[in-house]
C-alpha cells in the first residue's frame, strides 16, 4: 500500500477516509472518561503538537450526528468493545475553535469571535426550529447566526446552543473548545493602557467560558486546549471538578507528539528508516511529564518533502508557526541579565529555574521566572530531566530546529544592537584593503554577541550580512551571480565599486588560512563578479570563521 501522509490534516475523518498514515492516539479517549472524573480538562501544549486533531478525534467518536464506527475500525479505542457501545456517537458534541478570533484591535477580534460562534450555529441550524426548543433560545440562536448578537448573548452562547441540544436529543452535551487562548494572547500583544483590550477580551471570555462550564446542568463535561494555562481564578473561576494537564505532567504526556518507537514505525512504513538519526536531531527531545516526544508536524512535513525528493534536507518547518519575538523581546531585557544563560542554552546545557504552568498573558512579562515559564509552555525549551518533579526545573534547547530559531534570534539581536562605529571601521578596512584589520573588527563584532561555539555555517552567513547592513550601501546575500551565489555583494553605486565576500566555517584554527584561500578560489572559479559592469573597482575577500574568530583575506591583484 502506497505511504500517504497529508501536511496540516487536523480533521481527524478525512484523514481516516483518504488512507493517511495515522498515529494511533485513540487510547487517550478511554482514559480521558474511563480513568478519570473530570467535568472540565484542560490541555496546554506547544503549537503544532496535534491539539486540533486530537478534539476532531474526540469530536467524530461521541457525536450523535456521525456513525464513525468505520473511521475508527482497526484503532486501540475499538479493544474497549463495551465503552464503545456506551459512548461511540451517543452524544451531541458541541466543538468550537478560536484560533480566529484575534486581530488587532478589540472590536476586530470580538467581530471574528462572533463569527466563529455564527458559523457554529450555522452548523446546528437544524436545532432552531425543533418543537423541543423554547421560543427565546431561538431568539438568541438566530441574532448569534447572524451576527446581530449583544455581548449578553455572546458570553451565554455556548450554554445556550447547549440548552437547545440537551432539549432535541435529551441528552447532556459534551463540550470541546480548541485554542481557547489565542484571543487573550493577541491582546496582550496588542494591548495599551488606552485601549484596554486585553481587559475586554478577558471579560468577554471568562463570560463564555463561566456560563458554559460552571454549573451547567447542560454539560457532560468539557476538553479545552491551548497553549498555556490562564490562572483558575481569571477565567475559570468556580469551575467544579477542573484538571489541567500541562507539559510539566505525567498524565496524557504521551498523547502529544511521536514517541521514538511510533517515529521508526511511520519510518519503516514510509521506506525512510535511514532517515531516523537525522529526524531524531532535528525533530525530537521535548520531554512531556516523562514522555520523550518528537514534533508531529515537523516529522509529517520532512516526509512529506522525502516523498517528493529522496534526498530532501531537515529544516526549520516550526518557526513560522508561532511567534518568535519572545526570544527577542526576551534576550534584550537589561533588567533580566538572561544573556549568560541563553549561552548554557545554545552551547547544549542546561539551566535551573523556577516554572509556573499557571499564568495570565498580563502578567507574561512582569518576571524571569514567567517568562521561562512561556518559553517552556510553547516549546523553546522543555526539561532536561524526564524524572525531574517540582517547580525547579532544568531547561534546555530540545533539538536542532528550536536551536536554530535560538540562532536567528541572537543575529536579530546583532543586527538591532550593533556598533555603528565598529560598522564604519570596518567598512574603511574593507574598501583600503586591509584584511588583517577587516578580520580583526569582524572577530570584536562576534564577541560582543552571545557566545556559541557549535554555529553553523548559516549563521555566520546572517552575521555576516547583517554586519554590513545599515550603513549606506546595497547588501546582496546569496543572490545568483556567475554560477553560483556569492555570499555577500555589497553595492556602492554613487562611487562605483564592489564587494565580493565568499565565507567559509573552519573546523579548527589551523584551517582558517585554507579555507579563506578556497573561498577566494571560488569566487574565481563561479564568476561572481560577472555582471558587474561600469563598476570601477571590485574587491573580493575570502572570509573564514572558527567559533568566535574570523580571517579575512584580499584576493591578489
Amino acid at each position: 500500500m502506497d505511504f500517504k501522509v497529508g501536511v496540516g490534516k487536523s480533521d481527524f475523518a478525512a484523514l481516516r477516509k483518504s488512507g493517511n498514515y495515522y498515529v494511533d492516539k485513540t487510547e487517550l479517549i478511554y482514559e480521558l472518561v474511563n480513568d478519570t472524573d473530570n467535568e472540565v480538562t484542560l490541555f496546554t501544549r506547544p503549537r503544532r503538537f496535534g491539539k486540533t486533531l486530537m478534539m476532531s478525534m474526540i469530536e467524530n467518536f461521541f457525536s450523535i450526528r456521525k456513525d464513525s464506527k468505520d473511521i475508527f475500525e482497526g484503532l486501540a479505542i475499538t479493544e474497549h468493545e463495551d465503552f464503545c457501545r456506551e459512548w461511540m456517537n451517543q452524544y451531541p458534541v458541541l466543538f468550537i475553535s478560536f484560533k480566529d478570533a484575534e486581530a488587532n484591535t478589540f472590536e476586530g477580534a470580538y467581530k471574528m469571535l462572533g463569527a466563529s460562534i455564527a458559523d457554529l450555529c450555522k452548523k446546528w441550524f437544524d436545532v432552531e426550529n425543533s418543537a423541543s426548543v423554547n421560543q427565546a433560545d431561538r431568539d438568541v440562536f438566530s441574532r448569534l447566526m447572524y451576527q446581530k448578537a449583544e455581548e449578553q448573548d455572546i458570553k451565554n452562547a455556548l450554554k445556550t446552543i447547549m440548552r437547545m441540544l440537551n432539549a432535541v436529543y435529551g441528552k447532556k452535551v459534551i463540550l470541546l473548545i480548541d485554542e481557547y487562548d489565542v484571543p487573550l494572547a493577541k491582546a496582550s500583544e496588542k494591548n495599551t493602557a488606552g485601549n484596554q483590550y486585553y481587559a475586554k477580551m478577558l471579560d468577554v471570555i471568562k463570560g463564555i467560558m463561566s456560563t458554559a462550564l460552571k454549573d451547567n446542568e447542560f454539560l457532560q463535561f468539557a476538553v479545552i486546549t491551548g497553549c498555556l494555562r490562564i490562572a483558575k481564578e481569571s477565567i475559570f473561576t468556580g469551575t467544579n471538578n477542573f484538571a489541567s494537564y500541562s507539559v510539566l505532567d505525567e498524565d496524557f504526556s504521551d498523547y502529544f507528539g511521536f514517541s521514538g518507537d511510533e517515529v521508526e514505525a511511520i519510518l519503516e512504513a514510509a521506506g525512510q528508516i535511514d532517515k531516523g538519526d537525522m529526524i531524531k536531531e532535528w525533530y525530537n527531545g521535548y520531554i512531556f511529564g516523562n514522555s520523550c516526544v518528537y514534533c508531529p508536524w515537523d516529522v509529517i512535513n520532512y516526509l512529506s518533502a522525502l516523498k517528493k525528493r529522496k534526498n530532501a534536507r531537515p529544516k526549520n518547518y516550526w518557526k513560522n508557526t508561532s511567534h518568535n519575538g519572545i526570544l527577542l523581546t526576551f534576550v534584550k531585557r537589561t533588567d533580566f541579565k538572561v544573556k549568560g544563560k541563553f549561552e548554557i542554552l545554545m552551547n547544549s546545557g542546561t539551566i535551573v529555574q523556577t516554572i509556573t504552568d499557571e499564568l495570565t498573558y498580563d502578567i507574561l512579562y512582569s518576571s524571569e521566572d514567567n517568562l521561562w515559564s512561556v518559553l517552556l509552555m510553547t516549546g523553546y525549551i522543555t526539561k532536561a530531566d524526564a524524572k525531574e518533579e517540582g517547580e525547579t526545573v532544568s531547561l534546555k534547547i530540545p533539538n536542532r530546529e528550536i536551536a536554530s530559531i535560538f540562532e536567528d534570534t541572537v543575529v536579530k539581536l546583532f543586527k538591532e544592537t550593533i556598533d555603528t562605529n565598529m560598522q564604519k571601521s570596518m567598512m574603511e578596512a574593507f574598501w583600503n584593503q586591509d584584511a588583517e584589520e577587516a578580520g580583526r573588527i569582524v572577530s570584536e563584532l562576534l564577541w560582543r554577541t552571545i557566545s556559541y561555539n557549535d554555529y553553523h555555517e548559516d549563521y555566520y552567513h546572517a552575521f555576516l550580512a547583517g554586519a554590513f547592513v545599515g550603513i549606506g550601501y546595497e547588501v546582496e546575500s546569496n543572490k545568483e551571480k556567475g554560477l553560483g551565489r556569492p555570499d555577500i555583494l555589497l553595492k556602492d553605486e554613487d562611487n562605483r565599486r564592489a564587494i565580493i565576500i565568499e565565507a567559509k566555517k573552519s573546523d579548527k584554527e589551523s584551517d582558517m588560512d585554507k579555507d579563506c584561500d578556497e573561498a577566494i578560489d571560488q569566487i574565481i572559479t563561479k564568476k561572481y563578479a560577472e555582471g558587474l559592469y561600469g563598476y570601477g573597482q571590485i574587491l573580493m575577500f575570502g572570509v573564514a570563521f572558527f567559533q568566535k574568530q574570523a580571517k579575512v583575506k584580499l584576493l591578489p591583484k
